[in-house]
Parts: structure tokens; sequence; C-alpha cells
């Protein structure tokens, strides 16, 4: 990310909504915070996830959960943030993720303009696609979105929930429904 032309770009912003042609000095860092939020609110576009992602051989075979793993995002329609929780269920083949790696992973797919549909179903198909080949996944993100607060319906708080059901937790229901039975632990 070019910080110096979104520094340039933000300044436009702001004199642009406050009709003026130059900034106050209340407003005459903003541009440079703004551009230094933005290369660490955005850095899912500059990671590479398959170097930050270490697995390892296991003699377990059985549901595994991760709950409650906290993500910010940028709704791309808005760019106003969206925020929530992100749970991972995957019942692993021969392999296991460290378990920091999931906050890495919801990091990597979060990091970026989104929409909680998308980044719910990224998540799921790169677990069931990388080095990890689970027999599973079931990803489910609850997420509050500021554009229905602030903008348009005014909503006070409401919760979106998304999920993602691959592999193993989609064919046989059993499985999905003792994985589901985990998320209310």
């Amino acid at each position: 990310m070019n910080k110096e032309r979104v520094q340039e770009l933000i300044t436009q912003l702001i004199n642009e909504i406050e009709g003026n042609d130059h900034l106050r000095p209340a407003t005459s860092e903003t541009p440079r915070r703004v551009a230094n939020a933005y290369n660490e609110i955005f850095n899912g576009y500059r990671l590479d996830l398959d170097k930050e992602i270490k697995i390892f051989k296991a003699q377990y075979s059985e549901i595994i959960v991760s709950k409650g793993i906290k993500f910010y995002s940028m709704c791309e329609h808005h760019i106003l943030p969206f925020y929530g929780t992100v749970d991972i269920i995957y019942m692993p083949e021969e392999y296991l993720l460290g378990i920091s790696k999931f906050a890495r992973v919801v990091n990597y797919f979060s990091h970026r303009l989104n929409v909680q549909e998308k980044m719910t179903d990224d998540i799921a198909n790169y677990l069931m696609g990388c080095s990890l080949k689970p027999r599973g996944v079931m990803v489910v993100v609850k997420g509050t979105h500021l554009c229905e607060i602030m903008r348009g319906v005014k909503q006070s708080n409401p919760i979106i929930i998304t999920s993602a059901i691959k592999g193993i937790f989609k064919t046989n229901p059993t499985t999905r429904s003792e994985a589901l039975e985990l998320l209310k632990i």
C-alpha cells in the first residue's frame, strides 16, 4: 500500500467533507494517522498465509473447536467496520494446526475489504484446501456491522450469523450435530 498516496486521498476527502481547501490544525495529522491505520487494518492483502501456518502430524482424529476468535474487518460496500467472533471446528485426518494459527487464518481473511458471507467461506475453503487437509471444517461467524448501525436502517446492535460447512460436517448429519453441540459448551 502506498501510504503517501493514501495520505493525499484522505486530505482530499477531509477537505471535501468540510468544504475547505486546507486541513484544520486538529486534522493536520489525520491523513498520516489514517494511512498508518489502513496499513495495519488491510494487511491481509500483504501476508503470505502459507508461510504463517504450521501443521504437525498427530494421532488425534476427533473434533477440535477453536471458539470466540475475535475479528474486525471493513465492509466493502461502505468502508465501515464490522466485527465479532469466529468459531472454527475441524476434524483432522492426519495433521493438526497449531492453536494460535486459527487466529492467523482469521486475521488474514478479515484484514481486508469484505462481506461477512465471503469471509466465512474464504476461511473454510482455505482450511479445507491447505496442507492441513482435514476431514471436515465448519466456520461460524457472528458479526456486528457499523454500516447497519450508523446509516440506513440504524439498528442498535444487530448480529449477523453466517456459516460455512465443508467435508464430513456437510455429508454426515451425526458428525455435524456433534460439532454443533460442542459450540454450545
